[in-house]
């Protein structure tokens, strides 16, 4: 069994992600690769004491990269979409 901190890496702020956690109450993460969605929806709601609705997770295929004359690959890596309950909200910048 993974730690929560294991299974969250990080969220994801961009400017699709903050668009998405604004309109409908979506935020995303990079998870552990291995890691399945209700442990992404037990470290969610561990972490933040937030209501999670759903998890989608996704795949993200490493690109290409060439340094100088060498062409090297990204890693892998995934990505969770985490829907919370309406009333619920996770503020990454805490704002006094």
């Amino acid at each position: 069994m993974r730690s929560i901190y294991e299974v969250i890496r990080r969220p994801i702020i961009s400017e699709k992600s903050t668009a998405l956690s604004e309109i409908a109450n979506r935020y995303v993460f990079e998870v552990a690769p291995k890691a399945n969605k209700y442990e992404i929806r037990d470290a969610v709601q561990s972490i933040f004491k937030v209501k999670v609705l759903s998890v989608r997770t996704m795949m993200m295929h490493g690109k290409m990269k060439r340094v100088g004359r060498f062409e090297t690959k990204r890693p892998n890596w995934k990505k969770a979409l985490v829907t919370l309950a309406e009333d619920q909200k996770i503020d990454f910048f805490q704002t006094k």
